[in-house]
């Protein structure tokens, strides 16, 4: 077996597990914040995988359909979609009583504070749900208090034992980028450059957050920035190859974003785009300190707008258990004006200068997951910078 990136002290039963006083902390703050909206319980919800709320304070990784039911009267409740995933959620949820959803979370939800005697009181709600169940609480008399953001506030600045599961998604995506560096030639599919990383950081203990790769050719580009969706288009001699690689060890994945050339050097529009993205990432990462604002990070990437290029992706955005605030875009590309935001000691964020042409045919990526700190930023990934001419001629 191929030796893991993970200290054995951060699994439990060969799962990733948080200590009972981290878990403590977190649901102490989630009722102390929904206190302050005049809220005694709240649901926090998920569905297909999305909703990081759950997991948080659970340890249960949404699969099909959860809703837990916390309060500081009772333990709390794990409703789970899907009957055979109610086993392992039993497993791995903390302190809360697991059940099947049922045919309806609705019924469940409503039977349940029905149980607790919430009575028509108000209820906090945190993470994705429809209008039916909005509805359902309107027909019932019970106040409905959207705590989305303040959850989102209080992921923003990490724990210590956070920033250390951090650190090691961090290195499981280094080992994807190393895999990439290493395999990357003509003759590929985009598949198989997905193949390529995950078949780095798997077998370590890794899962999949994304891999997106942008190739097109540099003396003909048609792509500026990571796709989305891979292609089985084949990676031929001379084309720009760019990536965003996030692995993950429990749900806390890192970044890290690399452009290479292949079988072939950089063409002069390419080192230029590359160059003013490094000069870009460096400044950046200079202003980065506990209360830069937002116009001081715009400032400091003003060499993209000045070299005549812009931007497509964020310049900036807050990373570690979900897609964070700040999202800043650089000058020409503001993602949001008239943003005051303010970045704080504590707060991981991607910084990643995706330097394109005006036109968006050609670009670059650079950056990576970075902690803020009272006075400058700390590095999470070991991956070497640079834009790296790799493969040979399949």
């Amino acid at each position: 077996m191929t030796e893991s990136l993970v200290p054995g002290h951060l699994l439990h039963d060969g799962h990733p597990r948080f200590s009972d006083a981290e878990m403590i902390r977190r649901r102490e703050s989630l009722l102390a914040v929904a206190a302050e909206r005049g809220v005694e319980r709240v649901l926090l919800l998920g569905s297909n995988r999305n909703g990081t709320a759950v997991p948080w304070i659970t340890g249960w990784p949404v699969t099909r359909e959860a809703c837990a039911v916390v309060d500081g009267d009772s333990p709390d409740t794990l409703f789970v979609g899907f009957f055979n995933h109610v086993a392992q959620a039993r497993e791995l949820a903390r302190d809360a009583q697991v059940e099947w959803v049922g045919p309806s979370l609705i019924h469940s939800v409503l039977a349940e504070l029905a149980r607790r005697g919430h009575g028509v009181r108000p209820i906090g709600l945190v993470g994705p749900h429809g209008l039916r169940l909005r509805d359902a609480f309107v027909e019932a008399g019970i106040e409905v208090v959207d705590l989305d953001p303040d959850y989102t506030a209080l992921r923003q600045i990490k724990s210590t034992e956070e920033i250390e599961w951090l650190r090691v998604g961090a290195a499981l995506s280094d080992a994807g980028l190393q895999a990439l560096a290493a395999g990357l030639r003509s003759g590929l599919s985009e598949w198989e450059l997905a193949d390529l990383v995950e078949r780095a950081y798997v077998p370590l203990g890794g899962t999949t957050h994304i891999h997106y790769f942008g190739v097109t050719p540099m003396a003909d580009p048609r792509r500026a920035n990571p796709a989305q969706h891979p292609s089985g288009r084949l990676v031929a001699p001379g084309d720009a190859v760019s990536v965003e690689l996030s692995a993950a060890f429990g749900g806390y994945a890192g970044q890290v974003l690399r452009t290479f050339t292949v079988e072939a050097d950089p063409t002069p529009l390419y080192q230029e785009l590359h160059n003013v993205a490094e000069q870009a990432l460096d400044a950046v990462l200079g202003v980065l300190r506990d209360g830069t604002t937002p116009q001081e990070v715009q400032e400091a990437a003003s060499v993209i707008e000045d070299a005549g290029f812009t931007t497509i992706d964020d310049l900036l955005h807050g990373f570690g258990g979900g897609y964070l605030p700040p999202v800043l875009g650089s000058r020409s590309r503001d993602h949001d004006p008239g943003g005051s935001a303010v970045v704080r000691a504590g707060m991981t964020v991607v910084v990643q200068p995706n330097v394109v042409t005006r036109d968006h045919r050609a670009g670059v990526q650079c950056g990576e997951l970075v902690l803020v700190t009272e006075g400058g930023v700390r590095r999470f990934h070991n991956a070497p910078r640079g834009l790296f001419r790799t493969g040979t001629p399949s």
